[in-house]
């Protein structure tokens, strides 16, 4: 089920304006226009591609999402492709056609694969959807840091449109946190938190050893990988677990057993 802050229009208005444009969004553009071919999945928006195509990108963009609220925006702009569903969804009968020299994931999205069967599946699709010697980037957050720590109330946030409306964003984490998934709320309200409406959500908190085990099974190759923005390297103590592969030649995967 998609969080009612991406599926609901007037709370998907807000997205763009809680999460600017940033060094990661810096990132993720350098390699959408090294690439011919393009698929973000989980576009939202479209901010991305919708920079790449402003830029001069000439190949195919094509962005995915399963939020009707998000899709709504990234519509604005008719040159790009734009299909709903999620990461499954590319091995349904409504996948994209042809492969993509790269597949992207950005703004946190991969953490939503929240169950095994979800992530296997999801990232054999990636593979699927990837040209021979194609690449996947993604990022997620560093368990290691617990980052979930920091998404207290007292820490909201208020953003304000160009009409003037002013909004309040507030996170609360389900306690205790148990294992790698995360469960939390968040509340879109007025600035003195009336009519709040609350948002749903579940994240996974995967560490770079399991992530690579994952990845590997899916015949994805770490060929890269990150602690931050700026490239520094992946540390216990770093925000970001950046992580850039490659589709592995057929017949390299590397067998393991999902659950391990």
């Amino acid at each position: 089920m998609v969080d009612l802050a991406y599926a609901d229009r007037s709370l998907a208005e807000w997205y763009d304006l809680l999460n600017p444009w940033g060094p990661g969004d810096d990132f993720y553009l350098d390699l959408v226009m090294s690439a011919d071919s393009v698929l973000d999945v989980g576009c939202g928006t479209g901010t991305l591609l919708h920079r790449a195509r402003a830029r001069g990108h000439r190949g195919r963009l094509c962005g995915l999402d399963p939020a009707d609220g998000m899709l709504e925006r990234a519509r604005r702009r008719t040159d790009i492709e734009w299909l709903a569903g999620d990461a499954l969804s590319l091995a349904g009968k409504n996948r994209p056609g042809p492969v993509f020299d790269l597949v992207v994931m950005t703004g946190h999205a991969f953490q939503v694969l929240v169950g095994e069967a979800e992530l296997r599946d999801s990232l054999a699709a990636v593979r699927a959807t990837l040209a021979e010697g194609g690449r996947f980037a993604f990022e997620t957050r560093n368990p290691l840091v617990r980052p979930w720590e920091r998404w207290t109330p007292d820490r909201a946030v208020e953003v304000r449109d160009a009409d003037g409306v002013t909004v309040r964003v507030a996170h609360r984490v389900d306690l205790p946190v148990r294992g790698d998934v995360v469960h939390f709320t968040e509340t879109f309200s007025a600035p003195d938190g009336t009519r709040p409406r609350v948002s749903r959500s579940s994240l996974r908190f995967l560490d770079a050893r399991t992530l690579g085990e994952r990845l590997a099974g899916a015949g994805l190759t770490v060929e890269e990988q990150y602690g931050d923005w700026d490239r520094r390297p992946l540390t216990p103590d770093a925000p970001e677990i950046i992580t850039l592969c490659r589709a592995a030649p057929a017949g390299t995967r590397r067998a393991f057993r999902w659950g391990d």
